[in-house]
C-alpha cells in the first residue's frame, strides 16, 4: 500500500514516514496543496494524510478536489481541534481527523483500520487461484496443473504473501518484518535464499504466465502477464 504524507512540517513528515515504512507501505512526499494535487495524480496513493494549514492550497481545499474524482481515503491532521473544522473535514470527504499533537501509532492504526475496510478479503480467504496455481493455506499446500509441490511453510507463505498482492514490490526487509517478524535478528539476505530455493522448485512445472520477478535494488513482486519468459 502507497501512503501520500502531505504536511509543511519536515519533521512530521520525517516521523511519519519512518513509521509508515516500518508497517511495510511504500510513501511519497508533498509539502503544499498544490504539489499533493501533482503527486495524488501521478503516484495514485491507497491513502492521504493531509494536514490542514499548508501554503498555496489548504488541506480542506485539496481533499474537496480530490473527492471530485476519487474515493481514495483521506485522513486530515490539523493542529487546530474546534468542532466545526472537523465536522467540516468528515462533511467534504475525510475519512477520519486527527489533532496534532498526536501519536504515530495511533495514525498508524487508523491507517490499518481504514485500509482493513476497503482492501478486498483476501487475506481472510484461505485458497488463492491464479492460472494454473494454486496456493492453500488451510492445508499448506501448493499446486501446479493440480501437482502438488514440496515446499516448505515459509517458502509458501513468501509465495502467498506475493502472490495475493500481485505486481506489488516487496522489499526483502518488508518480508522479513511481514514472515519472520521485526525482532528477527539473521541476515536479510535470507529472503533470497528462501525465493532462490522457491524458484528452483517452481521451475520445474510450466507457468508461463506469472512468475517471481526480481526487481533489482528493490526486491521481489509476483508478475502476471501474458507473455512472461522464465
Amino acid at each position: 500500500m502507497k501512503v501520500l504524507i502531505v504536511d509543511d512540517n519536515k519533521q512530521i513528515i520525517s516521523i511519519l514516514e519512518a513509521y509508515a515504512k516500518k508497517e511495510g507501505y511504500q510513501t511519497v512526499i508533498a509539502v503544499d496543496g498544490q504539489e499533493a494535487l501533482d503527486v495524488f495524480q501521478r503516484e495514485r496513493p491507497d491513502i492521504i494524510l493531509l494536514d490542514v494549514m499548508m501554503p498555496k492550497i489548504d488541506g480542506f481545499e485539496v481533499c474537496r478536489v480530490i473527492r471530485k474524482t476519487s474515493n481514495v481515503p483521506i485522513i486530515m491532521i490539523t493542529a487546530r481541534g474546534e468542532d466545526f473544522e472537523k465536522i467540516m473535514g468528515l462533511e467534504i470527504g475525510a475519512d477520519d481527523y486527527i489533532v496534532k499533537p498526536f501519536s504515530p501509532g495511533e495514525i498508524m492504526a487508523r491507517i490499518k483500520a481504514i485500509l482493513r475496510r476497503i482492501q478486498p478479503k483476501t487475506e481472510n480467504l484461505q485458497v488463492f487461484s491464479y492460472d494454473n496455481l494454486q496456493i492453500n493455506l488451510a492445508d499448506y499446500t501448493v499446486s501446479i496443473d493440480n501437482k502438488v509441490l514440496s515446499l516448505t511453510k515459509k517458502e509458501i507463505e513468501i509465495l502467498w504473501t506475493l502472490a495475493t498482492k500481485k505486481d506489488r514490490v516487496f522489499s526483502r526487509d518488508m518480508l522479513l518484518n511481514k514472515l519472520w517478524g521485526y525482532d528477527y535478528i539473521g541476515d536479510s539476505r535470507t529472503v533470497d535464499s528462501h525465493i532462490k530455493r522457491l524458484r528452483a522448485k517452481l521451475e520445474k512445472y510450466p507457468h508461463d504466465k506469472w512468475e517471481i520477478k526480481t526487481i533489482w535494488g528493490v526486491g521481489y513482486k509476483f508478475e502476471v502477464s501474458d507473455d512472461v519468459k522464465q
